[in-house]
């Protein structure tokens, strides 16, 4: 495997995360989410469950770093699936503090496994999401390179959530929750945009962010304020502006014009 960008052998992009990486401070916490999506969901709904981030990738930081899941159901979510789904995090949150915070995500395995979500969905599946319970959906997807495909479908849609971003800096909605997101959205966005011709994969921000500045310089430091951002926001109203009022319009802007918009889906 080539560490220095994410590539299998065969120049495809490795899995970045393995259980044998977790962190210590964190095996309890992943065992016993192992446990109670297990109880909550049984086999009757659930296909399988994965683990993503920090905490597979072996970066975590107690009490600082949160713990994300993909939950992947026989069927497509319903109501009682996402507030179940809901107990399951609020629970795990409330036993275990050396997370910040515990984000279930849920969709059905047609969903993942379609054609339409093939570079998008099933890429995070494959790729970015660590086997935890179940039968392995990677096995039914392709092997992925850094294509402008793959960035297209990932990243193509920024310009789509701008005014949703800029609505909710305006309501004064919760600035460290909107933070943390337009920050990272913004890094894997300025990462994917130059990754076909980075030629690798990474999910790390400094590394992402350093990728970017190499075709970018002149964005390099707005992109270390995205960086930063998205890991410890800040309360500055005007920290949040300059990333979705000048950083997020140019980058949507130039993603379109290298890549392409991501295509629209039904429903």
């Amino acid at each position: 495997m080539d560490d220095e960008r994410g590539l299998a052998p065969d120049g495809t992009i490795a899995r970045e995360g393995a259980l044998e990486r977790v962190p210590e401070a964190f095996a309890p916490v992943v065992e016993a989410a192992r446990a109670r999506i297990s109880g909550t969901f049984g086999p009757d709904r659930l296909h399988s469950a994965y683990l993503y981030g920090s905490v597979p990738r072996g970066t975590a930081t107690p009490g600082v770093s949160d713990l994300d899941l993909q939950l992947a159901l026989h069927d497509e979510p319903t109501a009682a699936d996402r507030a179940d789904a809901r107990a399951v995090e609020t629970a795990l949150d409330r036993d275990f503090p050396q997370t910040d915070g515990v984000g279930i995500l849920l969709s059905g395995t047609r969903l993942l496994l379609s054609e339409a979500e093939r570079h998008d969905a099933g890429f995070f599946v494959a790729c970015l999401c660590t086997p935890l319970l179940g039968p392995d959906l990677a096995d039914g997807l392709p092997r992925y390179r850094p294509t402008s495909l793959l960035a297209r479908e990932t990243n193509g849609d920024l310009a789509r959530l701008l005014p949703g971003w800029r609505d909710r800096a305006a309501r004064g909605d919760d600035r460290r929750a909107l933070g943390r997101r337009v920050g990272r959205r913004l890094v894997r966005t300025g990462f994917t945009l130059v990754m076909p011709r980075w030629g690798g994969w990474t999910s790390d921000l400094d590394r992402s962010a350093a990728a970017f500045a190499g075709f970018y310089p002149e964005c390099a430091e707005q992109m270390r304020l995205a960086v930063a951002t998205g890991r410890a926001p800040s309360p500055d109203p005007a920290v949040l502006s300059v990333l979705i009022d000048d950083l997020g319009p140019w980058l949507a802007a130039e993603y379109t014009a290298v890549h392409g918009e991501k295509a629209s889906r039904s429903g």
